[in-house]
């Protein structure tokens, strides 16, 4: 399966005019150094309108298109990875490996911070961001932004667990807001959220009587995880992902 095309830019134009190894100004704007290399290679960069052919060349970095938008040094950043288990959701940790430490060096400079938690044992997509507001958006149970989860769970739940789920469930203190269940096959299911309580999903489907076995986050925001990402694998968000993330938290994009 081909992987989507990539852009991560902050939206303004490089100036000056300054030549830069190509490699180099790509790698720059946050791609690693075989993402920069494989976009070269499949014509996905051009420079002055006419496709790169050498990763390694010095170009006019105002001339440099990647899937014809600019590439510009880091502004923003928007990155997607495939946490693996077994890793914190954590920019740093003394004792244990986190997921913040499976980015690009380039990214990780940057210091984005991650768009909410997965459990350690959770895998799945986490996106990484260092806008402020649309992380504090995104998160933010006022946004009612969706996070899309699938779960092996014990059983199968029915038609009475799902429009429990719709209807909210009572905690100590709380009833949780609808959450949308779709059974996919015996034991696994598909289910929606928009909270973004501690252990939601979790607490949710042992309510109804289906401890989860397996957790894993299939999307947030309109952004689906990349299929073709590897566990502990990661790239930039599209131009259109990003869009599709703004537009969940109602924030206008500049």
């Amino acid at each position: 399966m081909r992987r989507p095309a990539a852009a991560w830019y902050n939206g303004k134009n490089a100036r000056g005019g300054t030549r830069v190894r190509l490699d180099k100004l790509l790698t720059s704007a946050g791609l690693t150094r075989a993402q920069a290399k494989r976009a070269v290679a499949a014509g996905r960069v051009t420079v002055g309108g006419v496709p790169a052919r050498d990763a390694g060349a010095h170009v006019d970095g105002a001339s440099v298109l990647l899937d014809g938008r600019p590439v510009s040094p880091p502004g923003e950043i928007y990155w997607m990875l495939n946490k693996p288990a077994g890793v914190l959701t954590a920019v740093r940790d003394g004792r244990e490996a986190t997921a913040f430490a499976l980015l690009p060096e380039a990214v990780r400079r940057q210091i984005p911070s991650p768009v909410g938690r997965l459990d350690k044992d959770v895998t799945g997509l986490l996106i990484f961001t260092t806008h402020g507001e649309l992380l504090h958006r995104l998160i933010s149970p006022k946004y009612a932004v969706k996070k899309v989860y699938i779960a092996r769970v014990e059983g199968t739940p029915d038609e009475a667990d799902a429009q429990r789920l719709t209807a909210g469930v009572a905690f100590a203190g709380f009833t949780s807001r609808p959450a949308r269940l779709e059974v996919l096959g015996e034991g696994l299911v598909r289910l929606t959220v928009t909270e973004g309580r501690y252990h939601e999903v979790k607490r949710l489907l042992a309510a109804v009587g289906h401890p989860v076995l397996a957790l894993s986050r299939e999307a947030m925001g309109g952004v689906r995880l990349d299929e073709t990402l590897g566990a502990g694998e990661s790239r930039p968000l599209t131009g259109a992902e990003i869009d599709a993330l703004f537009r969940a938290a109602r924030l206008e994009r500049n």
